[in-house]
């Protein structure tokens, strides 16, 4: 049985399958309610029921306190409708975004490349084209699993549309059922079932400014797709690319981002190792993402777009940095990976807060 959902303040009336979340009834209809983890870990997609009934889900008790649940919030990625209901949420509009309602594909493993020691480029080719901004995501089924995984797109759009493949860069978490099953058992030829695109992380193109981007881990993939979409659109503003490993065997896509800052004039590479620089072979700065970063910039960051990408300990830091070197938060876009150990304040051992 379906029920009818309306979207305050765009007055918009969908209809909601039973058992459908808010937030993928939404997204399918080219509706964006902003959102991060879609597992009900971070709160980003909070919203208020004005009228009607919602289930409330597995939202987890610290992205949904219960003086939030007495308020009647809910978390639209967990939130499912019990009665016609009308909901209030935080509708972003902004020029440099494009509204591209989420499908559901299906697609073949056509290559699986070992970039480093912990991460694997998985190469999917699509039945159908799959149109995304650079920066946007995947939701990603893996067999036997009751939830899907999300994955940043690692190639550029035009780069996908030409072969017709997307690539996922996924790091193998310690203990992680889904990056386990993705590292150990999937295999060339295997089909899998995604959907997308998803997610809010993209470039103000239209800002005309310099851009910096700041990444660490496997949060390489989202600014590797926009600063490649950047370059061979014929972007002529500064481009920098601060990444930061552990050590170099960890260092992917390396010599590639060398090789385009010495095609590209604007563009800038600077890589970061935060525990040895041993093996490296070609200069590197020695620290973390927001250290390096510093030290390029010599602490003025003014005038410039921030785009981070990495787990929340490198993101925290990162932004105390920039704002600490001039930049305003409101020329700061990041996207965080939030996991269950994150809501738990786990810190990764990449990072430090400054």
């Amino acid at each position: 049985m379906s029920h009818q959902l309306t979207i305050e303040p765009l007055g918009a009336t969908i209809e909601v399958e039973e058992g459908q979340t808010i937030l993928d009834a939404a997204l399918r209809q080219g509706i964006y309610i902003p959102h991060a983890c879609c597992h009900g870990l971070c709160g980003t997609c909070k919203i208020e029921i004005l009228e009607g009934e919602v289930d409330l889900g597995e939202a987890n008790p610290f992205a949904l306190m219960d003086f939030e649940r007495e308020e009647r919030k809910a978390l639209a990625c967990c939130a499912t409708l019990t009665a016609d209901t009308s909901i209030e949420a935080d509708v972003e509009e902004d020029q440099d975004a494009e509204i591209i309602p989420v499908k559901d594909f299906t697609a073949e493993v056509a290559r699986i490349v070992q970039l480093t020691p912990t991460i694997k480029a998985i190469h999917l080719r699509l039945a159908d084209p799959l149109h995304f901004q650079a920066g946007q995501y995947v939701q990603l089924e893996i067999p036997g699993m009751h939830e899907r995984r999300a994955f940043s797109i690692a190639n550029a759009p035009a780069d996908a549309a030409a072969t017709g493949e997307i690539e996922l860069n996924v790091r193998q978490v310690p203990g992680g059922v889904g990056t386990g099953y993705l590292h150990e058992k999937l295999a060339v030829g295997d089909k899998v079932k995604l959907s997308g695109p998803y997610g809010r992380f993209f470039v103000r193109k239209s800002a005309q400014v310099p851009m910096l981007f700041m990444a660490g881990g496997s949060g390489l993939s989202s600014p590797r797709s926009m600063i490649l979409d950047l370059l061979q659109s014929g972007c002529k503003e500064p481009i920098t690319l601060v990444y930061g490993q552990r050590n170099a065997a960890e260092l992917y896509y390396d010599e590639a981002f060398r090789e385009l800052s010495r095609q590209y004039p604007n563009f800038t590479y600077v890589p970061a190792l935060s525990e040895s620089a041993n093996g490296s072979g070609q200069p590197v700065a020695h620290g973390f993402v927001h250290e390096a970063a510093k030290a390029h910039f010599d602490n003025n960051f003014s005038g410039h777009k921030a785009y981070l990408c990495g787990p929340p300990a490198m993101i925290d830091a990162c932004i105390t940095t920039l704002m600490q070197g001039r930049l305003f938060e409101s020329d700061i876009y990041h996207e965080k990976f939030i996991s269950a150990a994150d809501v738990q304040q786990v810190r990764s051992p990449l990072f430090r807060r400054v």
